[in-house]
């Protein structure tokens, strides 16, 4: 499915300054308290009941005894297990039976099917822009009532509001953030080879010889998620070539055949074509998937699979699953600054879409826009929240809280990830548009023209230029 809806936002509304890096930085070097987690995968469909203690509601929900939600989303192990428990107390809470239905990637073709069969879900965990403003255009979502929009106006800065917002209607609710600025590494392996936190690439590079160096591969990477690839690509384009140009390459009002897309490739292209860098090599990445990405980096002793792994705030709830801890085994770096730009900093969420015209359906949308569903989570790890009335005291550790606190920072100064604001067919399907370009890329990453013709030639048909 592609889109022809494309609502272009005031670009405020997605800038990252150097007010965000500055605050970024200084949240994500504090790293004194250990994490506490999630405790192993679970795809039951029911989590466990009970939301931890009680504390006093901040949002008033109404009495749905008898009636059914459903809510699908893609999150599956650990971020399911917690989210269940978020669903648990909206249970507990309204007397609703909530229904889990379990999503696949694109969300949008599942939800297409879901659709056609007569079956939709009242609620969907929406993870692109582009997903939501699909699912306008396609007239499935239906828009947020009185009293989401009175917890959105309360609890949120206007950028997120925009962020949930087609033709200046208000559909979605974010949930869930992520800062996708990060490298996280192994402080054993860290140690062992002398090797130092790295603040500009050329830093990175020769940080990351030196663990190649004491015989531990650098990067893990988790090719076999192409999202994951779209970051790597979208840190370095954010700080070599600054906001405007990623505003409109993510706009696709410059083709990726844009000299500054060659640049950011070739940038790219220099870790992964280095030899021995990648753990597995090329064909062991496109076999990991991100958990897998994360816990090969922090398990193993001295010898792990990887010294380094890139990804946002949620690389926390595999490391829970791992012994090593947050603070002390694992720590956290920002994205490196490239050439002569600033050190980037990257956010995504998933946002909650009523599908359905029911009241149950609202109630969802109010509850997940309320501090008391983001506590849940927050507790458990692995998770920011842009709302701002959480009380940071809800995070697991000073890392979490210095991330949570600094995004809340940052206010409307936000730079979205740009391939989910692409149409989903180019920005977030496995195995074709931008996910597939960048897997080829990760195989031969010399190939910087052939890798811009494959982006160009999918962009232009999702964006039907």
């Amino acid at each position: 499915m592609r889109s022809t809806l494309r609502t272009r936002r005031a670009p405020h509304h997605r800038r990252t300054t150097a007010k965000f890096a500055a605050a970024f930085v200084a949240g994500a070097l504090a790293l004194t308290v250990t994490a506490c987690g999630g405790d192993g995968d679970d795809d039951g469909d029911k989590g466990d009941k009970g939301g931890g203690k009680e504390s006093a509601a901040a949002v008033k929900l109404p009495k749905l005894d008898g009636q059914t939600v459903s809510v699908a989303a893609v999150w599956g192990g650990s971020e399911r297990k917690v989210f269940l428990k978020v669903l648990d107390e909206f249970e507990k809470r309204t007397g609703a039976e909530v229904t889990f239905v379990p999503a696949q990637d694109p969300i949008i073709s599942f939800l297409e099917s879901k659709v056609a069969g007569g079956q939709p879900p009242d609620v969907a965990m929406l993870p692109q822009v582009g997903a939501i403003e699909q699912a306008v255009e396609n007239k499935w979502a239906k828009p947020v009532g009185p009293e989401a929009q009175k917890q959105l106006d309360s609890n949120y800065d206007q950028g997120w509001q925009d962020l949930g917002a087609v033709d200046d209607k208000q559909y979605g609710v974010y949930f869930k953030a992520a800062n996708k600025s990060l490298v996280w590494y192994n402080t054993e392996v860290f140690d062992n080879a002398g090797a130092k936190e790295a603040k500009t690439w050329d830093d990175f590079m020769k940080t990351a010889q030196t663990v190649y160096d004491s015989g531990v591969p650098p990067i893990s990477v988790a090719g076999a998620d192409g999202w994951t690839l779209t970051d790597w690509f979208e840190n370095i384009y954010l700080s070599q070539a600054g906001p405007e140009k990623y505003d409109d390459l993510a706009e696709h009002e410059i083709k990726w055949t844009d000299p500054s897309v060659k640049e950011a490739l070739t940038t790219l292209g220099e870790l992964f074509g280095k030899k021995g860098f990648v753990a597995g090599g090329a064909n062991g990445a496109l076999q990991t998937e991100f958990p897998a990405s994360v816990k090969q980096t922090f398990t193993g002793g001295d010898q792990p699979k990887a010294g380094m792994v890139f990804e946002g705030d949620m690389v926390s709830l595999p490391i829970s699953e791992t012994k090593a801890k947050v603070g002390t085994d694992a720590k956290v770096f920002p994205f490196p600054a490239v050439g002569d730009g600033e050190s980037p900093a990257v956010v995504g969420g998933d946002a909650a879409v009523a599908l359905k015209d029911s009241k149950g359906a609202q109630a969802l949308l109010t509850f997940l826009a309320s501090p008391d569903s983001a506590k849940i989570w927050a507790e458990a790890g692995g998770f920011v929240s842009p709302n701002k009335k959480l009380d940071l005291a809800a995070y697991p550790n000073d890392v979490q809280r210095g991330i949570a606190k600094a995004l809340i920072a940052a206010g409307d100064d936000i730079r979205y990830d740009m391939s989910d604001q692409a149409p989903q067919a180019f920005g977030g399907t496995p195995g074709k548009g931008e996910w597939k370009a960048l897997q080829d890329f990760l195989k031969n990453p010399k190939d910087v023209a052939g890798t811009q013709k494959a982006l160009e030639t999918a962009a232009a048909a999702a964006y039907k230029d």
